[in-house]
């Protein structure tokens, strides 16, 4: 047998589409939608104060992929990234800070640390997405971090929050997305309808059958809209207002538009935002 014809041993055959994936790459493509959340919030904030926002503060930052997308927005904005795992700031320091122009990348500040212990000058608006404070499972821990992301504030700042819930919420269940070449599959692998803890899991398919399992983990708390506004009260915020996502006529599913309600509809699966002002 000839070495060109002799096949190919298994460790020279290519790689699946999962050990060649990023997860981190992944989870921003399926999940992060940061120019939207964008808009929102320049248009709530201009709503209430009549200027445009400048200072952002991004609790729960992950790869801060928003915080980035954020100062290339304007000359004058500036940006704080907040989290507590050095891994995803440290692939965000590499894949979103860097691309940046020398300027831009100047105006955006990584800090590894909690977001409740982490002090800077005072910024127009604070957010924490993709649900990151329900890792808070209590009652006084949820209220602490209130408290210290209102002190980060300014005077007319705006706290923004995101939160999902109803009927589909509350059982143990798999959604699959595609998106591009690979399938975003949620998991609600666990509910507890006394404590409302649950467990979550993200994975990954691909076209190949290749997968990666567990991806990204989560233990949290699912909290309801009552429960939060209250707390946001309680901590001293004067107003808090919810965003409700609209739903595509043709199609019944939600299309990313938000627009403020006091009430809405019963949901099986909503995803809002919580907008607070001291």
């Amino acid at each position: 047998m000839s070495r060109r014809s002799r096949p190919r041993s298994p460790k020279a055959r290519r790689a699946s589409e999962a050990r060649r994936a990023d997860r981190y790459a992944l989870y921003e493509k399926s999940v992060q939608e940061p120019d939207a959340d964008i808009h929102l919030i320049r248009r709530v904030f201009r709503k209430h104060t009549g200027r445009p926002p400048r200072l952002l503060r991004e609790d729960f930052c992950g790869t801060a992929l928003l915080a980035c997308r954020w100062v290339e927005q304007h000359e004058k904005n500036r940006a704080w990234a907040i989290d507590l795992d050095p891994q995803p700031l440290a692939w965000g320091r590499q894949h979103n800070v860097a691309p940046l122009r020398p300027e831009q990348a100047a105006r955006v500040k990584l800090i590894e640390g909690d977001v409740r212990d982490i002090g800077h000058e005072k910024v127009d608006v604070t957010v924490a997405f993709n649900f990151s404070y329900f890792l808070f499972k209590t009652r006084s821990e949820l209220r602490y971090y209130l408290e210290t992301a209102r002190a980060t504030l300014k005077d007319d700042g705006m706290l923004m929050l995101d939160a999902y819930g109803g009927a589909d919420s509350q059982r143990t269940s798999e959604e699959e997305r595609p998106v591009g070449r690979f399938t975003y599959v949620w998991d609600q692998h666990l509910f507890d309808p006394i404590t409302h803890s649950v467990l979550n899991y993200i994975h990954f398919e691909f076209k190949d059958g290749s997968r990666i399992r567990r991806a990204f983990a989560y233990d949290w708390r699912l909290w309801t809209l009552p429960e939060i506004r209250d707390l946001l009260i309680d901590v001293g915020f004067r107003r808090v207002e919810v965003y409700w996502e609209n739903t595509d006529s043709k199609t019944g599913e939600g299309n990313n538009v938000f627009t403020r309600r006091e009430r809405a509809i019963d949901d099986p699966a909503w995803i809002a935002y919580i907008v607070a002002l001291p």
